[in-house]
C-alpha cells in the first residue's frame, strides 16, 4: 500500500506552494482512492468509500449500503412494471447498494430509512501500485481544481469592477487578455472604437461577466459599458469612492464623447469640481484612459426642464415645453445655437436624450425642428437601461 506519512508530506509541500486547503486535496485523494478501490474490486451498484488517517499512517476501505424497505424501491419481482405504474420511477434494489430495513435492525437497533450502514472492506495485497497511480493522478487533478476554485471565487469577487491586465494576442478582432494568469476576452462589440490594442501593452477593463465551463472560466471584458466609467471616476475621486457624490445617470458613445450626471448631498462640496479635480486633472486621466473620449460632467436636476437645459450644454436653450407622459421635451433655441444644441452628427442632443430619459426635438426660431430620435447612430450600443442594471 502507500506510504501514507510520506503522502501527507508530499500533500502538505505541494498546498504550501501553491496556496491550496490541504483539506480539499485530502478529500479529493480519498474521493480517488475509493473510485480505483471500486473499479478493481467491487461490483456493480456498490457504495465505496475510503478514509485516510494522515496521522498515523492508516487507510482503510468502507461499503455503505443505504437502508430502505419495500416501499421506496423496486423488487426484482416489479423491473417489468409499465411506465404508467407510479413505482416504476422507484430506484431498482441491488443487494449491493441497499439492506432492507428488516436487517439493518439486526445491526443497529434505531436505524432510520434512508440511513447508510457502513461494512468494513478487505484490503488488498495488489492494491498498492494501482493506488499509488491514482494518487499521482488525483495530486494533479486536484491541484488544478483547487487552483481554478481559487481563480473562480478571485474573480467573481472582482466582477463589475475594473481590472488590470496584458494583451496576449488580437484574433478575429478579439482581444485576449491575461488577468493574473487566466484568459479573458475582450469582444469587438465591447472595445472602443478605433482603438487599437496590441500584444503585450496593459489594459485596463470592467468585467463585465463570468461563465464557467467544463473548459474553465470564460471570463468577458469591456472598455466601453457605461459603468466602466463610473469605475474610473471612483478610482481618480474619493468623494464618489466614498458616495458623498453620486453619479445618476451615464450616456456615453465610447471613445468619442460621454455625459455623466452627477449630485451631492453635502452642501459644502462641489459635485463638478470632485469630479474635474484641480486643473482637471482627474477628468484627463479617465479621457486618456478612454483613448481621448471627451466627458461632460453637468449638475443633477429632479425638474426635468433645468435637467435638460444642463444637459445640453454648451447650447443655451431659449425655453423648453416638457411632456411628462410622453417622456418628450421640445426645446427651442436661437438660429445660431441650433448647431451646438445637436452637435456634430447629432451627438449632442442624442447623449442629452439618454442622459435625461427625454425624446427631445430641438426647433428654432424659423421653425426648423431636429429630434433627438432622428439622429440615432448604429454605433450606439450604450444607454440609460444599461447604466441602470
Amino acid at each position: 500500500m502507500i506510504d501514507i506519512k510520506l503522502l501527507k508530506d508530499g500533500l502538505q509541500q505541494l498546498t504550501e506552494e501553491k496556496h491550496l486547503p490541504l483539506e480539499k486535496v485530502e478529500e479529493a485523494m480519498e474521493r480517488a482512492l475509493a473510485a480505483a478501490y471500486q473499479k478493481e474490486y467491487g461490483e456493480k451498484g456498490q457504495i465505496i468509500k475510503c478514509e485516510i488517517d494522515f496521522e498515523n499512517g492508516v487507510m482503510h476501505f468502507t461499503q455503505h449500503k443505504i437502508v430502505t424497505d419495500k416501499e421506496s424501491v423496486r423488487m426484482p419481482e416489479e423491473l417489468e412494471l409499465s411506465e404508467d405504474d407510479p413505482r416504476s420511477v422507484l430506484p431498482r434494489y441491488n443487494e449491493e447498494r441497499h439492506i432492507m430495513i428488516e436487517s439493518a435492525q439486526l445491526l443497529k437497533k434505531n436505524v432510520e430509512i434512508g440511513e447508510e450502514l457502513s461494512f468494513p472492506l478487505d484490503d488488498k495485497d495488489d492494491f498498492g501500485r494501482i493506488a499509488l497511480q491514482t494518487a499521482k493522478q488525483v495530486i494533479v487533478q486536484a491541484i488544478r481544481e483547487a487552483e481554478r476554485g481559487i481563480t473562480t471565487a478571485e474573480f467573481h469577487d472582482k466582477i463589475h469592477t475594473i481590472v488590470s491586465g496584458t494583451v496576449e494576442m488580437v484574433e478575429r478582432n478579439i482581444v485576449f487578455v491575461d488577468i493574473n494568469k487566466s484568459s479573458a476576452i475582450l469582444p469587438l462589440e465591447e472595445q472602443i472604437r478605433n482603438e487599437k490594442l496590441s500584444p503585450g501593452q496593459r489594459v485596463r477593463a470592467y468585467l463585465l461577466d463570468i461563465d464557467e465551463s467544463p473548459r474553465g472560466l470564460n471570463i468577458k471584458l469591456s472598455r466601453t459599458h457605461p459603468q466602466f466609467l463610473v469605475e474610473l471616476f471612483k478610482n481618480e475621486s474619493s468623494e464618489i469612492l466614498d458616495g458623498i457624490v453620486e453619479i445618476v445617470n451615464v450616456a456615453r458613445e465610447p471613445g468619442s464623447r460621454s455625459k455623466i450626471a452627477v449630485l451631492t448631498h453635502d452642501d459644502k462640496i462641489d459635485p463638478i469640481g470632485a469630479c474635474v479635480g484641480q486643473r482637471g486633472v482627474r477628468v484627463n486621466a479617465i479621457t486618456q484612459e478612454l483613448h481621448g473620449e471627451k466627458i461632460d460632467i453637468i449638475l443633477y436636476d429632479d425638474n426635468p426642464r433645468e435637467f435638460i437645459k444642463k444637459a445640453l450644454s454648451p447650447a443655451k436653450p431659449v425655453s423648453i415645453e416638457i411632456n411628462e407622459e410622453e417622456k418628450k421635451a421640445t426645446v427651442y433655441v436661437e438660429k445660431e445655437e441650433q448647431s451646438l444644441a445637436i452637435g456634430k452628427g447629432g451627438q449632442n442632443v442624442r447623449l442629452a436624450a439618454r442622459l435625461t430619459g427625454y425624446k427631445i426635438d430641438i426647433i428654432t426660431d424659423d421653425g426648423d425642428d431636429i429630434d433627438s430620435e432622428g439622429v440615432e447612430d448604429e454605433v450606439i450600443m450604450e444607454g440609460t437601461d444599461e447604466f441602470n442594471q
